[in-house]
């Protein structure tokens, strides 16, 4: 993840180009995600967020980051989107998504396993004449709290 300073000018940066400011709710959007361990979903931030957002004012900054590439949308196994920073702010990772509850987790894989997964999605790109340019995957099973 980039330092606190480094990700807020980067993000005012890309607020800029989009003709959006960088406001306090934005700011503090940015900041509980940048803290999260995991995606969350709306409710989620609106508990972590040290000041008392409301719902409907997190879903209209989200929707600006979304569109800002600030911050990215999931969809997990549920019917609840997750929200976490893009990935070239707060670095590659894939997630595990349990089946039953639908909770979705960060997990980093091995330089070797990333190296191989690469390979994989260029091979695979390469017969059909498509650029990869980036990979995503999402691994789906039981959560420890649900077996």
């Amino acid at each position: 993840m980039r330092a606190t300073s480094e990700l807020q000018t980067e993000v005012a940066r890309r607020l800029r180009d989009v003709e959006q400011r960088f406001t306090s709710g934005r700011r503090e959007l940015v900041d509980v995600l940048e803290q999260a361990d995991r995606p969350l979903t709306v409710p989620d931030i609106v508990s972590a967020a040290p000041s008392s957002l409301p719902q409907s004012s997190v879903y209209r900054n989200l929707t600006v980051l979304v569109e800002a590439g600030v911050v990215r949308r999931l969809l997990g196994t549920d019917e609840l989107a997750r929200f976490e920073l893009a990935e070239d702010l707060a670095g590659h990772h894939h997630h595990l998504l349990c089946s039953t509850c639908g909770a979705v987790s960060d997990v980093r894989a091995a330089p070797k396993l990333e190296r191989a997964l690469s390979e994989a999605a260029r091979l695979a790109a390469e017969e059909v004449g498509f650029e990869v340019t980036e990979h995503r995957i999402d691994l789906v099973g039981v959560c420890s709290s649900c077996r």
